[in-house]
């Protein structure tokens, strides 16, 4: 039996990760997950009225910006709701939160195939194909951008959500200009990335029906089953979510049976060696991100490949592509109800409660994002940001190993593991805020 210890900095992820691997004949065996720098913006909201975190918490991230205002916002409604004065957002202002997020979500997505996945699997097989994915990437995460922009003003650092609605009044041109850009994408979506139709694509519900999938998405996924690929990287098959959105309702799902979820059971822990808080559920390890919304959600394509491939990579990158046509179709159905001639936003400017405590919760790209605000005597005396990275990435505890090194144990190689931890989507600097 020969133990070996091997440290492999990780870069090309959102930040910076180092990965501490422990070798035993010839496979992992358990692999430490560092993140060394450390941000503080939990300390720098302190002091800092309520309204403050609208500002500095999109600066938290330049990928996910705009989930982090939509949380920061929630936990300012939530607690005024908790205070006695509810907020109710008209119809417009609910709307339009939900397309700009589902743009973020959708760019993040989009990015994350062509920048991370297909580069990357290319160059771990050794066939790359000399496709420059940075343009295909950026053309659809820019057009999905300015749409985005129509209504927030701005991306990324945007903070026109506040309390009571949205600060933006769009006009029929804006929406105008909103729908043609999203088409654009969908376009785009359509001959290059699935060559399909976006309907004809929705309509695939089983993995029988996959080999229909082609262009850019099928031929990552063919690299993925050509090569041996489609059952490694499996974890412990159990997942959560905490935000309500299109994409999934509130719930967990163990052995796909679905449950019932309460934020109050979610509780934080240090980590040794890394500045990264681990995140459990009742002291219990769960995956976040697109393939748990779509276990949670009993997607039936997503519910096909787990009953063939369970957690593995194969279904945790098939998820979260996925997600990219769901979003596009329902971003469509917003903007043509959206009610322009509804108020913006309902709050009085002239409210402003002193003493409140509130959580804001979102299905970030990642997974799900929970921000905590206390507030006395008008300013916040804590700040609690709970990002997905955490949830994924922890050490894991003294009965199991995190989330992510599980899905890594048992590779024979570093260049394997490092692709399983990629499918994750690593955030360092939301990791470590």
């Amino acid at each position: 039996m020969k133990k070996l210890q091997i440290k492999q900095l990780i870069e090309k992820i959102e930040g910076e990760a180092e990965l501490d691997f422990t070798f035993n004949d010839g496979k992992i065996e358990d692999v430490k997950i560092n993140f060394g720098f450390y941000r503080g913006i939990e300390e720098i909201l302190r002091g800092k009225t309520a309204r403050d975190a609208l500002v500095i918490t999109p600066r938290v991230c330049g990928i996910c910006n705009h989930a982090h205002l939509i949380a920061a916002v929630r936990a300012i409604e939530d607690g005024y709701a908790n205070a006695g004065e509810n907020i109710t957002l008209t119809s417009k202002a609910k709307d339009i939160r939900e397309f700009t997020l589902i743009c973020e979500l959708i760019q993040n997505h989009i990015k994350w195939l062509y920048m991370t996945m297909l580069p990357q699997l290319e160059s771990y097989l050794d066939k790359k194909s000399g496709e420059n994915y940075a343009i295909k990437a950026t053309y659809l995460a820019s057009r999905i951008t300015k749409a985005l922009a129509i209504f927030a003003g701005q991306w990324p650092h945007s903070s026109y959500a506040v309390p009571g609605g949205v600060t933006c009044d769009p006009t029929y041109v804006d929406v105008m200009q909103a729908q043609s850009l999203v088409d654009e994408c969908i376009k785009f979506f359509e001959r290059v990335v699935v060559g399909l139709s976006l309907d004809d694509y929705l309509a695939i519900d089983s993995v029988s029906s996959l080999h229909k999938v082609d262009g850019d998405f099928g031929k990552l996924l063919h690299l993925i089953g050509d090569n041996g690929m489609s059952t490694i990287g499996q974890s412990y098959d159990k997942f959560i979510v905490f935000g309500d959105s299109i994409l999934s309702n509130a719930g967990k799902s163990i052995v796909t049976n679905i449950s019932n979820v309460d934020v109050k059971y979610v509780s934080e822990s240090s980590q040794e060696g890394s500045v990264a808080k681990a995140v459990t559920y009742k002291n219990k390890l769960f995956e976040v991100g697109p393939l748990a919304r779509g276990m949670v959600a009993k997607t039936p394509i997503v519910k096909s490949l787990h009953k063939n491939y369970k957690d593995s990579l194969l279904s945790r990158v098939f998820a979260r592509v996925h997600e990219v046509a769901l979003l596009l179709a329902h971003s469509k159905k917003l903007l043509a109800k959206l009610q322009l001639d509804e108020l913006s936003c309902t709050l009085d400017p002239h409210s402003k409660l002193d003493d409140f405590e509130g959580v804001g919760i979102v299905e970030a790209a990642r997974g799900s994002l929970i921000h905590k605000t206390t507030v006395k005597n008008g300013l916040i005396t804590n700040y609690d940001i709970i990002t997905p990275t955490q949830w994924n990435l922890s050490h894991g505890n003294e009965t199991q190993q995190g989330i992510a090194i599980k899905a890594m144990v048992n590779s024979t190689t570093i260049e394997e593991a490092t692709f399983i931890f990629r499918t994750f989507d690593i955030c360092s600097v939301c990791t470590t805020q």
